[in-house]
């Protein structure tokens, strides 16, 4: 599917202002904006006045850098269609146009509170804690030289200055890279005779500041300290323009397009594909130019005309640009500054037993991140890997991080005979360099490195582990919400649960069959698989909740997932709301449901819940009439995760674990004031509560918990 495609989908919707069925022009709220809304919710959380001071640094980071990719990706796609001139409307609709030019009015004024926040009172705080920026310009004589000292020795041998003029077209800016622009012109009194007939006019002059060097260099590390790395080149740019007369240097920073499109054509190999579609990305078309509010005109109007950008695509930014390289100040050791570290629990059942596989053969097992510790993932992988019994283990690897404990596992497997099959992900969007580093290693100690399916993305989190015992093999299965990836798992919260269970193992070795030899096994009775069958058994047990609502019978449904923009979806849980089925929706980041709407959607509500860790497990509960059903896995109800995505959901069937979800989890999260915001059926966002005295937070709630079921 091309990107043109994609942003026509039906995940393409458009908020208009609603409070009854007559008024509803449309359904739906537009896919990008209700993004746009989740970010300002981040944003939002970084002015929380209770947080310490470097926690509202990271969500003005997080902030930045989720735009970042929601321009490169989406805005990249709006964008395309506008050039080539696509006339269709999404579902809500709005045409490319529309949709850039509302994103442009809402965004300009986040950004400004960003900037101001970051400027007159995080910076000050930090100022204030022994963390502070100075200028160089009011630094003493004898720092400016220590300053001026170290550009000599550590940055002018590195730096490349570019001018522009006939000869010299103007230069390709890197994708996110951080530059200084400046106007330069001849100081005739220092050119020599037989040079001035090429020094003839003022021309632009860009220097790209080097990105092994970190942005903030200490002055007085100990005292806390710094400047700022554009500031030492730009008072010494005249060492890089002998005998010129060097303007003011202004920063700026362009946002490239960083999709990747595969053709049907391109499978035969997909590691190379991957490799020259990494390379093609650096040279995507510019769409965005971030600048100083300073920088004159005519040097903004020479940005835009030489990467091929318009005014509308000029922001303005009245502070620190790229505020992630603040980030660095993060790793001081100043803990008042930052949350307590929660403590991790390790659960009580695991150290009951030395043996992971006695465990479960009698009972599944829970786990719930970050409060549960990853390593009980790690460790049963590393158990695979060193168990003598164990034959075979595969696994399905989306994004790992870096120095992998999983993978060094996988790898160790291997040299004790094991059969092992790792199936990474290389279009797991910005880790694809990480994935194809991981294969290449994995592939030259032996393991079976498989790619899946390359017209679709293998999300599932599943691992499988076969053991022989007594004659027979005996299948042990981890399926999951979050990646294997014990970084991100101190930060995310997810679910995950390890069992033995016949079905579900049986299922699962039918799922590698069809991942890494292409089998045709659709038969799936236990395991909700996209895209074999997952769509279809979501609307029969949304069908269902309503079928037991007309017979007088228990009828609820709780979803817990990320984003929410499936048409066919959201149609569905209307029919179910028109029945009277009552939904509570706990959705993070975009909905395109318009909830609370007489007529249409009365029985729905939908809370986001943004808070210290970023609420990544999807849980599905179904009231059944009684009956219960739960399920947990990797999808969201978007159609690229129920139609272009390999996504696994497993049903729980243990009564304590889906007791836990239900009363425990679910419960908690309804019940959060802390963190939560409710979506009203104009599109806007409302806190539940400010009483931070009675607040009370799901998040928090969980800390500490050692999950008994």
């Amino acid at each position: 599917m091309s990107k043109t495609e994609k942003s026509q989908s039906p995940e393409n919707i458009k908020p208009k202002a609603a409070t009854s069925a007559d008024e509803v022009e449309n359904r739906l709220f537009n896919r990008e904006l209700s993004w746009l809304e989740f970010n300002r919710r981040v944003l939002e959380e970084a002015t929380v006045e209770n947080l310490p001071v470097l926690e509202r640094l990271k969500f003005l980071s997080i902030f930045s850098t989720n735009l970042d990719e929601f321009f490169m990706i989406r805005v990249s796609g709006l964008k395309e269609q506008i050039e080539e001139g696509v006339t269709e409307r999404s579902p809500d609709g709005m045409t490319a146009s529309e949709q850039m030019a509302e994103l442009n009015r809402r965004l300009r004024p986040m950004l400004k509170k960003q900037a101001s926040y970051l400027r007159e009172t995080v910076l000050p705080e930090l100022a204030e804690a022994g963390i502070k920026i100075e200028s160089y310009k009011n630094l003493t004589v004898r720092e400016k030289r220590l300053l001026d000292k170290y550009f000599r020795e550590h940055l002018f041998p590195i730096l490349t200055p570019q001018a522009v003029d006939s000869s010299h077209k103007f230069p390709y800016i890197s994708n996110l890279s951080l530059n200084l622009g400046l106007f330069i012109e001849p100081d005739g009194e220092h050119i020599q005779q037989n040079l001035k007939h090429l020094f003839r006019q003022k021309r632009f002059a860009r220097i790209k500041l080097p990105p092994t060097v970190s942005r903030i260099v200490p002055i007085d590390e100990k005292k806390g300290r710094f400047a700022l790395l554009g500031e030492i080149i730009a008072a010494n740019v005249h060492h890089l323009f002998p005998n010129m007369k060097c303007g003011e240097c202004f920063l700026f920073r362009v946002t490239r397009d960083a999709d990747m499109e595969l053709r049907e054509d391109e499978a035969g190999d997909l590691l190379r594909t991957m490799e020259r579609e990494l390379h093609r990305r650096r040279f995507g078309f510019a769409v965005r130019l971030e600048v100083q509010p300073s920088m004159p005109d005519k040097m903004v109007k020479v940005l835009t005309d030489g990467i091929g950008l318009n005014e509308s695509d000029v922001y303005q930014i009245d502070g620190f640009v790229n505020i992630p390289d603040l980030m660095q100040f993060y790793s001081i050791d100043k803990p008042q500054l930052k949350e307590k570290q929660i403590p991790i629990v390790h659960l009580s059942i695991l150290h009951e037993k030395k043996n992971v596989f006695e465990v479960l053969k009698k009972r599944d097992i829970l786990l719930h991140h970050p409060y549960t510790a990853y390593s009980t993932v790690t460790d049963f992988i590393a158990a695979a890997a060193d168990d003598a019994d164990v034959q075979a283990i595969k696994i399905c690897l989306y994004r790992t991080g870096k120095d992998s404990p999983i993978v060094n596992s996988l790898i160790r497997a291997c040299q004790n005979g094991k059969q092992v099959t790792a199936l990474v992900e290389l279009k797991a969007r910005f880790d694809e360099e990480n994935n194809i580093e991981w294969a290449r290693r994995l592939e030259n100690e032996g393991v079976h490195v498989v790619y899946g399916i390359h017209t679709l993305k293998t999300h599932s989190k599943v691992a499988l582990i076969v053991r022989r015992e007594k004659e027979k093999l005996v299948r042990y299965v981890h399926l999951a919400t979050g990646n294997y990836n014990p970084t991100t798992s101190r930060i995310y919260t997810d679910l995950g649960i390890l069992t033995s269970d016949i079905e579900i193992g049986a299922e699962v070795t039918n799922l590698f069959n069809f991942l890494t030899g292409y089998s045709l096994q659709t038969d799936y009775k236990r395991l909700l698989v996209a895209p074999i069958n997952m769509r279809q058994r979501f609307v029969k047990q949304i069908e269902r909740e309503i079928s037991h609502k007309k017979a007088g019978t228990e009828a609820r449904i709780i979803v817990k997932i990320n984003s929410l923009t499936d048409v066919e979806f959201i149609e569905e849980l209307y029919k179910a709301s028109n029945a009277g089925v009552e939904i509570d929706l706990i959705v993070r980041g975009i909905c395109a449901l318009r909830p609370g709407v007489k007529g249409i959607s009365e029985n729905i509500r939908v809370r986001s819940i943004v808070g210290r860790f970023l609420e990544h497990s999807r849980v599905f509960y179904f009231a059944n009439g009684g009956d219960e059903e739960i399920y947990i896995g990797s999808a969201d109800w978007m159609s690229r995760n129920l139609d272009r995505r390999v996504e696994v959901i497993v049903p729980i069937k243990e009564p304590k674990i889906r007791q836990y979800l239900k009363e425990t989890l679910l419960d908690a999260y309804l019940r959060d004031t802390a963190n939560t915001r409710v979506l009203n059926a104009d599109g806007s966002y409302k806190r539940v509560s400010q009483n931070a005295a009675h607040n009370f937070s799901a998040q928090m709630f969980f800390v500490g918990q050692d999950i008994k079921t």
